[in-house]
This record gives C-alpha cells, structure tokens and sequence, in this order.
C-alpha cells in the first residue's frame, strides 16, 4: 500500500487543499499558554517539510530513483519555491493574516527542500522494508 504512486499523488493533493483552507482561513491564536517564539516559522518548516517529502515519494515511486536530477530534486524544489511565493501571496487577501512575509516563505523552501532531500535518501528504505513485508511495489 505504501509503495503505490497513487496514494502519495492523493495525499499531496490533500496536502495542497489543505494549505489552502489554512491560508484561507484567518489567523487565530490562542492567547494561552506558553508563547513559542516563531512558531510561525516553525509551522511553515514543518508543514511544507511534509509536503516535499509526500511530493518526492510519489515522483520516486512513479519515476524510480534511476530517472534524473532533475526529475527528482529540481523540479519539486522548483514547484515549491513557487508554490510557496503563491501560498504567501494568496495569504495578503485573508483578513487577519498578513502574506508576502519573505521569512515565512523562507521555512516554507527549506522545508520543502529539507523532506525532499530526505524522502530521496530514505526511499531505498521504504522499497525494501515494502518488500520484505511482501508488499509489491508499483511502477
């Protein structure tokens, strides 16, 4: 199940509704509890870490790891980067958040830059431990 193409495809597209409905929705803080200095950034890291590995598995699974550079590392970095730049700019017309912020777009690249790094060195990992559970994987 972890090896077919088609459920990391439907988890990015979930990804991808997901983060909209957030940018879409204003920005509501509690003002209890500790207060986490940039946990904003923090968020933006990990959410968009989380986003690059999902978009890196599905194209190894489909592509494999014999495809190129820049199948593999160029084009999501790419995606992201722009992705990122539309998600902040998307963000000014949401009362209540503020966009365009450069710091947040920052996490949200080397977030994504950090999963795909890491979905592309841990997927050997995944295709062997699928295959030793007797899980077929699917090209």
């Amino acid at each position: 199940m972890v090896t077919k193409p088609r459920l990391w495809l439907a988890l990015f597209v979930l990804w991808m509704t997901l983060l909209w409905v957030l940018s879409s929705s204003s920005k509501v803080s509690p003002e209890e509890g500790p207060q986490i200095p940039h946990f904003d950034k923090i968020a933006h890291f990990g959410y968009f870490f989380g986003g690059g590995i999902i978009l890196s598995t599905w194209i190894l699974l489909k592509h494999s790891t014999r495809s190129s550079l820049l199948t593999r590392y160029l084009s999501p970095i790419v995606f992201f980067a722009i992705f990122g730049l539309i998600d902040e700019y998307h963000q000014t017309f949401t009362p209540g958040r503020s966009g365009n912020d450069v710091y947040d777009w920052l996490a949200d690249f080397f977030g994504s830059f950090v999963g795909i790094l890491l979905a592309n060195h841990f997927h050997p990992y995944l295709i062997k431990f699928s295959s030793s559970s007797g899980i077929e994987p699917e090209n």
